[in-house]
C-alpha cells in the first residue's frame, strides 16, 4: 500500500476541500494507494509529516532539509503548480526524492489572466469603477483609456506561459512582441514571431512588461530601480511570476512618483500578505493574493498533471516535469525506488 500525503491547505478546518476538483480522481482510481491529508497546516512541512509517506502533493508549504529528515520512503514531491522556489531542491536530491512541477497545466489560465490585467490597466477599469462608487460621474472625461492596438508587449520568460500569452494576443492588433529569455531556444521566438532582445531594449521599448520567469538566483531582484528607470512613463509592469523577481521598494517608489504608468501585482516578496499592503495606498496598481489566474479549470488541470506524476513514479515511470532529473541516474535513488515499489 502506497501512502500519498496532501498538505492540509487543500482543505478547510472542517476537512472539506477548498477546491471543486484538484485531480485526486487520478489517484483514487489506482490500486494499492492510500490518500490522506496532513492533520495540520504548517508553513514549513515538518519531518514527522513525511514519515512513512511515499508521495506528497504540496500546495503552499515550504520544504527544507529538516522537512526531509524522516523521509526515508519518500520518492516524489509533486508541487501543485510550476514554481518550486519553496522547495530545497538540493536537499531533495540528497535524500533521493524527485521533485515535479505541473508543467504546461497553468499556461492558458495565467496567459488569460495577464490579458485581463492588460485590458484593465489600459482602460482604467479600477479608477472608473471608483468614480461610480463615489458618485463622481462627471469626472469620467479625465480617465480616457487606450487600446492594445499598436502597443508593444515585452515578455520576460518565454516558457509555456509566455508563448501562450503571445499567441492569444495576436487578435488584438499589437506590434510585434519582444521577449527576453537567455534559456529559450531560437525556435520558441520563431514559433510566435517574437523578437529576441536584451533586457534593456525590452524595458525601454515595451508598453507592457510582463514577467513569466521562475525565481532563481539569476532572477532575484531582476527588476529594480535601474530597470524600472528604463521603462516608458506610459508603460505598465505586470508580475504574475514571483514576488522576489521585482524589488518592491523600487516598484513602490516608481508607482508613487508615476515614473511608470502603473502595475499589476499578483506575487509579493513576503507571502501571505495578512495586513494591508502599502501598494494598496496607490491608485495606479491592481493587486491580487497570488491567485489572479486561479480557476476551476486551472486547478483541475494542475491536479491531473500533479497526481499523474506521483502515480507514474509509483508505477516505475519517470514522470513529466521533473525538476531534478539527474538523480534518476544515481544508484542510491535506483536502489530506493526498487525497494519502495518492489
Amino acid at each position: 500500500m502506497y501512502r500519498i500525503a496532501l498538505t492540509a491547505d487543500f482543505y478547510d478546518q472542517q476537512g472539506n476541500p477548498h477546491y471543486h476538483d484538484f485531480g485526486l480522481s487520478v489517484l483514487r482510481g489506482a490500486n494499492s494507494v492510500e490518500i490522506a491529508a496532513f492533520e495540520s497546516h504548517l508553513p514549513v512541512i515538518g519531518s514527522e509529516q513525511l514519515d512513512g509517506v511515499h508521495g506528497a502533493l504540496v500546495l503552499s508549504p515550504k520544504i527544507t532539509a529538516k522537512s526531509l529528515a524522516r523521509a526515508h520512503d519518500l520518492l516524489v514531491i509533486s508541487r501543485f503548480g510550476v514554481g518550486y522556489d519553496s522547495v530545497d531542491i538540493e536537499a531533495c536530491s540528497e535524500k533521493d526524492v524527485l521533485v515535479t512541477i505541473s508543467k504546461g497545466a497553468v499556461n492558458r489560465s495565467v496567459a488569460e489572466a495577464t490579458i485581463a490585467w492588460m485590458l484593465s490597466l489600459n482602460h482604467n477599469v479600477f479608477q472608473k469603477d471608483q468614480l461610480v462608487r463615489r458618485g463622481l460621474w462627471e469626472e469620467r472625461s479625465s480617465l480616457m483609456g487606450s487600446e492594445l492596438r499598436q502597443k508593444t508587449l515585452g515578455v520576460i520568460g518565454l516558457g509555456g506561459i509566455g508563448l501562450e500569452l503571445v499567441g492569444l494576443l495576436k487578435a488584438f492588433g499589437m506590434n510585434q512582441p519582444m521577449a527576453f529569455d537567455p534559456y529559450a531556444p531560437d525556435r520558441s521566438f520563431e514559433s510566435v514571431g517574437a523578437r529576441n532582445v536584451g533586457l534593456e531594449q525590452l524595458l525601454s521599448e515595451s508598453d507592457f512588461v510582463s514577467l513569466h520567469c521562475p525565481l532563481t538566483q539569476q532572477t532575484n531582484n531582476l527588476i529594480g530601480q535601474v530597470e524600472l528607470g528604463l521603462m516608458k512613463p506610459t508603460a505598465y509592469l505586470l508580475n504574475l511570476a514571483r514576488g522576489g523577481v521585482v524589488d518592491e521598494d523600487a516598484l513602490y517608489t516608481a508607482l508613487r512618483n508615476r515614473s511608470i504608468a502603473g502595475a499589476a501585482v499578483d506575487c509579493f516578496e513576503k507571502e501571505p500578505v495578512n495586513t494591508p499592503h502599502r501598494f494598496g495606498q496607490l491608485d495606479n496598481v491592481i493587486l491580487a493574493p497570488h491567485s489572479i489566474a486561479w480557476t476551476n479549470e486551472l486547478f483541475s488541470d494542475i491536479g491531473r498533471v500533479a497526481c499523474t506524476s506521483i502515480l507514474d513514479v509509483l508505477t516505475g515511470k519517470i514522470p513529466h516535469g521533473v525538476v531534478n532529473p539527474e538523480i534518476t541516474e544515481k544508484q542510491s535513488f535506483q536502489d530506493k525506488w526498487r525497494r519502495v515499489i518492489g
